[in-house]
């Protein structure tokens, strides 16, 4: 035996001191392995739409219903079926009206928690009795144990679990014992949660999102372009501060800032209504929804127009330090002629809508008023200093990253930019050329340098600049066009200039060889691989499927966020991956949280088999599996070390 191999065996044996200890590991470690594998719930692009995201979250994407489905067949009736699902869904709101309705409360607790437990016998059966202890709420877990384990050694298996649930009703503790079954089937019902990409943005609540998943028991997460604008403004880069106000301006969302993350307005309020007091803003509507006040509407255009400007000024500056982003296209207001109130694109010449640019010196245009660099200097602290921000954004960066590679899935937001001969696109940093993973891996390694870089202030600061980079820029992965054509939007009527043409991968979606180079370029098989991707929104109504090359591809955008639901036709697609297949599940509009309670309607969904397993699937097939088939190598090579007298067993 290798000296290294003895060295780690022997800090082994520190856990598994002896035969038996190691032998019934070996056990414990196989019996999970044969267990089926749990199920995973991929969502994206939620785009700050906390009360939909919610209801998709706590109803598994239709999971808990189906479970429901195969635990009571024909034996309950569709109003008792939709009873118990939103029982499960919001389990304190639906007792409050049922405690306020419901003539006999004890008979309707009694059936009640005999369904309850027949579910969560039914999403705890996959899982090793120790998880399920450890998911089992405190206050209650020895009884829940004792009503969901069955018990050999109890004859009248019925009179025993009825006389633990009468007395439960009897001591007054069923709506709490309710309250912890359900949110116990919530926990059980799906293993694990895939966020690939886009929390943030043009929604109200990505504060109430992060803090939801904070909460989650097993989630990952994969960058969205708007993540990595709200990544980059916490991490002081001055442009996406801007952007990131800029959009919450537009939405009509400036409370998401001021009270969702306690960032303190104030300084640009002052410097909107006293610079741009007399200024044109009408090119700076707000798009706002029923419960946003329009008293504040004035104020909010002249700050939606101030921060833009504001932020197209930082961007040039970005531009011209880093010339190697290629992007000096996108420098703007130098093209713009001030006498004339005109702007030249490509050779041609465009009347431009608005030209009452109270801060913009025609003679040096991105140059800052000493009013903006102070306005800058204070939203950067503003931003540097909101505890619950900064605690969201670190999430981010542990629990995620620019991909991952996950049970034969490859999940990114974006894409993978590719040139226009299909091949993958190149694009220099640190003069070196990067494509394919490594240019996800370069991109990412500088933004996360650009948060936690604090020692080394230029590669901090490079490293804001690619994650302004990775937001807009033309090579980004997580944004896939070869331009943002946000100012074209603000300020030229022609839409030939507003046009944002997506990255050569969108056209070759359907290529099956495209789609196998990339599998292959990420260390997937190609034959049982897929790519879930999120980003661009599904337009059902002109006839687009989420499923593209024959299942190999899975867009998962299709409208969560209310702004793309009259373009898409629907509010969002989900998937779903659990032993036996993959489904996409195609969702309605959500109405509200009340309507879901008083009225049990649920998000109607429309459920798109995308594979069926022959055989089912089980932990072995998973990387779960692979690391725990290592575990149980490692401990046969203990095992024979103890037999052979290599490394002492410690028997007391």
């Amino acid at each position: 035996m290798k000296q290294e191999e003895l060295k780690y065996l022997k800090q082994l044996a520190k856990r598994f001191p002896n035969i038996a200890a190691a032998s019934t590991e070996i056990i414990n470690l196989q019996s999970i392995l044969n267990l089926p594998n749990g199920t995973e719930h991929f969502l994206t692009d939620i785009h700050g739409e906390s009360e939909q995201f919610n209801h998709v979250l706590k109803n598994g994407s239709g999971a808990i219903r189906r479970k429901i489905d195969e635990a009571f067949g024909n034996t309950l009736s569709e109003k008792d079926k939709k009873s118990l699902a939103t029982l499960i869904y919001y389990p304190e709101e639906k007792l409050t009206v049922v405690m306020e309705q419901e003539e006999n409360l004890d008979d309707w607790f009694k059936i009640t928690l005999h369904r309850l437990v027949s579910i969560t016998q039914r999403t705890a059966s996959k899982y090793t009795r120790s998880k399920v202890r450890k998911a089992l709420p405190q206050d209650f877990a020895y009884v829940i144990e004792e009503l969901i384990t069955e018990k050999e050694e109890v004859h009248d298996k019925e009179a025993y679990y009825n006389e633990i649930i009468r007395t439960i009703i009897r001591i007054g503790s069923a709506p709490d014992f309710i309250i912890a079954l359900c949110n116990l089937i919530q926990r059980l019902v799906v293993d694990h949660l895939h966020i690939v990409g886009d929390i943030f943005d043009r929604g109200p609540g990505p504060h109430i999102i992060l803090d939801t998943l904070r909460a989650y028991h097993s989630v990952d997460i994969q960058w969205g372009n708007h993540d990595v604008s709200w990544m980059g403004a916490a991490a002081g880069c001055p442009a996406l501060i801007c952007n990131c106000i800029r959009v919450a301006a537009r939405y009509g969302n400036l409370d998401t800032l001021e009270e969702g993350y306690g960032i303190n307005l104030i300084p640009l309020a002052t410097f909107a209504m006293e610079v741009y007091k007399d200024t044109d803003c009408s090119r700076f509507k707000i798009k706002y929804n029923t419960d946003y006040n329009t008293k504040d509407l004035d104020l909010d255009m002249r700050i939606h127009k101030a921060i833009s400007i504001l932020q197209f000024k930082l961007e040039g500056n970005i531009i011209m330090r880093r010339p190697e982003f290629g992007m000096d296209d996108r420098l703007l207001l130098n093209k713009i002629n001030f006498d004339k109130g005109t702007i030249t694109l490509d050779g041609k010449e465009y009347q431009m809508l608005d030209m009452d640019f109270p801060t913009i010196d025609p003679a040096d245009p991105y140059k800052l008023t000493k009013e903006e660099e102070q306005l800058t200097q204070r939203l950067v602290q503003a931003f540097a200093h909101s505890e619950k921000l900064q605690k969201h954004v670190r999430f981010l960066y542990s629990k995620g990253a620019m991909y991952k590679v996950h049970n034969s899935n490859l999940l990114y937001h974006g894409c993978v930019p590719l040139a226009k001969d299909g091949s993958f696109a190149s694009m220099k940093v640190d003069g070196k050329n990067y494509a394919g993973k490594a240019l996800y891996d370069i991109l990412e390694s500088y933004a996360r340098k650009g948060y936690y870089s604090t020692n080394d202030r230029q590669e901090k600061k490079k490293g804001e600049d690619v994650l302004w980079y990775c937001w807009t820029g033309p090579f980004s992965p997580v944004f896939g066009k070869d331009k943002m054509t946000t100012f074209e939007r603000y300020f030229i009527a022609e839409e030939e200039t507003h046009k944002e043409v997506k990255n050569t991968y969108y056209s070759l979606m359907e290529d099956e060889d495209t789609l196998n180079k990339i599998l292959t370029e990420f260390g997937l098989d190609t034959e049982k691989s897929h790519i879930v991707n999120g980003h661009v929104p599904v337009e059902v109504k002109k006839g687009d499927t989420p499923i593209k090359c024959g299942g190999k591809l899975l867009i998962i955008d299709g409208g969560f966020s209310k702004a793309y639901q009259d373009k898409t036709g629907i509010a969002g697609y989900t998937l779903i991956s659990n032993s036996h297949g993959m489904w996409l599940v195609a969702h309605t509009p959500f109405e509200s949280k009340e309507a879901a309670v008083l009225s049990e309607a649920d998000i109607v969904s429309e459920t798109i088999n995308v594979e069926t397993y022959a055989v089912r699937h089980h932990v072995a097939d998973t990387d779960i599996g692979v690391e725990l088939k290592e575990s149980i190598s490692d401990l046969e090579k203990l095992l024979e070390a103890f037999r052979e007298g290599s490394i002492t067993e410690r028997l007391h």
